[in-house]
């Protein structure tokens, strides 16, 4: 899945308000467009933790409709919101990945988080004992 979503800004007032169709959580904004968005980026972000912190499905983003900028989770980000969602489907729990990587539980319980800080290397080896693998791609801004 790509961890892309289309976001509505609305003009209130000086304020740029960012919103998210699928993710009604994540709301921010800026004065301007640029600030805006940078600030919908890290509503995203948190927004989506939150998903993983409360144990509920992270939604697919929805179509992007006219008017609409697309907004990006940060890579780090995105890969642990697919670890967590092939954790669910497959039904492995903290301690079965943690069995296959040779850790310990609170060693996947981080790598799990997006709020912690992991090595992009360590969520890609637990993305391949699930069965998936991390894909970077590069688009015009």
């Amino acid at each position: 899945m790509i961890y892309t979503y289309p976001c509505d800004l609305t003009r209130d007032d000086e304020w740029l308000v960012a919103t998210f169709a699928v993710v009604t959580e994540a709301i921010s904004g800026g004065p301007d467009r640029a600030e805006a968005l940078v600030q919908a980026i890290e509503a995203l972000a948190f927004a989506l933790s939150g998903y993983i912190h409360n144990g509920w499905d992270i939604p697919e983003p929805s179509v992007q409709a006219a008017g609409q900028e697309m907004v990006a989770v940060p890579t780090v980000v995105a890969a642990k919101l697919a670890l967590y969602s092939a954790m669910r489907a497959q039904q492995v729990t903290k301690v079965e990945l943690a069995r296959r990587l040779g850790v310990s539980e609170a060693a996947v319980r981080r790598l799990v988080n997006p709020d912690h800080r992991s090595h992009i290397g360590q969520v890609n080896k637990a993305l391949a004992a699930v069965g998936h693998s991390l894909v970077v791609e590069v688009v015009p801004a």
